[in-house]
């Protein structure tokens, strides 16, 4: 299954049939989405096609999961209906009604000739309502369509930059794992160091035979080295790349479960900063966090 984003744009329209020579509007839709905890749809849409929301609410919650949507629409007039010849009746009703206002109102401007044009297209017959709508609902199929092409090609481009972090991070790992033992080896010569120091001036280096003070020295450096093992939290952190890997693999709906194994990223990218005690592993520690919140933003556009 394909990974899909939340974000995305889709167009389409409709335009009835000439063969019955009445119809002249086209319905034109548009679909934008972008990332939301949940479904959320908004309309604007023009009063010709306020009866079609519910039909199209229901189609976009069948198609997709999560996003803010926003559905525009607008109805298109067919060139030759921008100027539509009117009819007779047209005209009639028009003089009669001409007649009433300059009864009452004898001041009153005539109708010009574009005042009367533009009265006729607003009663002139156009697409039935049934077929209106039915346009409508084929251009929403068709924009949903789009959109959730869209989204898949948007999803592709995330799992690239995804997979492309998880390697980073594995590298990091990598890198890390070999600088404990060299820091334990370190601080123990440190200790027997400092520990020689301290007897020596102190005036007790003949009574501490060197056998001692080695296992002094080791007892302290396994102590070290239980507090600063970060073994765990890399074993932890290898797993949780393992499955978002996964995740992005099989595809579907992965925006919550990945938002959670990002938290746990962070949580042992944290602990191993905590448990630094060299300058290169902080250093390990600090890339990781800036890896991981750059996961985390792209995570938040998968639905």
């Amino acid at each position: 299954m394909p990974v899909y984003s939340m974000t995305g744009f889709a167009h389409a329209g409709a335009k009835p049939s000439a063969e019955g020579g009445a119809a002249t509007d086209g319905v034109h839709l548009e679909l934008r989405s972008v990332n939301s905890r949940f479904l959320d749809i908004a309309f604007r849409l023009p009063d010709e096609l306020r009866q079609i929301e519910p039909a199209l609410r229901e189609a976009l919650t069948a198609a997709l999961r999560r996003g803010k949507v926003e559905v525009r629409g607008n109805l298109e007039r067919a060139a030759d209906g921008a100027l539509p010849l009117p009819g007779s009746e047209q005209l009639s009703r028009l003089a009669r009604l001409e007649s009433q206002v300059h009864a009452w109102l004898p001041k009153a401007a005539p109708l010009s000739v574009h005042e009367a044009l533009l009265l006729c297209r607003g009663s002139a017959p156009g697409t039935p309502r049934e077929s209106l709508d039915e346009l409508a609902m084929q251009a929403g199929r068709q924009a949903i369509e789009g959109l959730k092409e869209a989204r898949a090609r948007e999803g592709e481009r995330l799992v690239a930059i995804l997979m492309e972090r998880i390697d980073a991070l594995r590298a990091l790992a990598a890198q890390a794992a070999p600088l404990i033992p060299a820091v334990v080896k370190k601080q123990q010569e440190r200790f027997l160091e400092r520990w020689h120091e301290a007897l020596d001036s102190a005036g007790a280096g003949a009574q501490v035979s060197a056998e001692s003070a080695r296992d002094r020295a080791l007892g302290e450096a396994a102590a070290f080295a239980i507090r600063i093992d970060v073994a765990e939290e890399l074993s932890r952190l290898s797993a949780h790349l393992d499955e978002i890997a996964r995740l992005l693999q099989a595809g579907g709906e992965l925006g919550k479960r990945l938002d959670f194994l990002i938290q746990e990223l962070h949580r042992e990218a944290n602990t191993l900063g905590s448990k630094s005690a060299a300058l290169e592993l902080t250093g390990i520690s600090v890339e990781m966090k800036v890896l991981i919140e750059q996961m985390r933003e792209q995570v938040q556009n998968i639905e």
